[in-house]
């Protein structure tokens, strides 16, 4: 069986599914900085979905990337999760 990581090195090769991939980049990084506001605020999913009122199916929408959370819905984790929100334009040739 074949491992993730090694699956993306080889189909990295592929301009299209690296176009791909980068288009995407900020989808990942929005996800992964909500996952690690609730590591660490000591938090599972369940237990973020009750604070937020909302269900852990939810949560788990959000930190996969198939879900684009409102702005309220990021002032709510962050509320949950004991952090402060901040948004930010970056310009486009800066790399994240």
């Amino acid at each position: 069986m074949s491992k993730v990581s090694d699956l993306h090195k080889k189909w990295s090769r592929d301009p299209a599914y690296r176009a791909a991939y980068d288009a995407l980049g900020p989808e990942f990084e929005l996800a992964r900085s909500m996952i690690e506001a609730r590591t660490r605020a000591g938090l599972t999913q369940e237990q973020l979905a009750k604070r937020m009122k909302t269900t852990q199916s939810v949560i788990a929408r959000l930190e996969s990337g198939r879900a684009r959370p409102s702005t309220k819905t990021l002032e709510r984790l962050a509320r949950a999760t004991g952090t402060r929100l901040k948004i930010s334009f970056e310009a486009a040739g800066d790399a994240a």
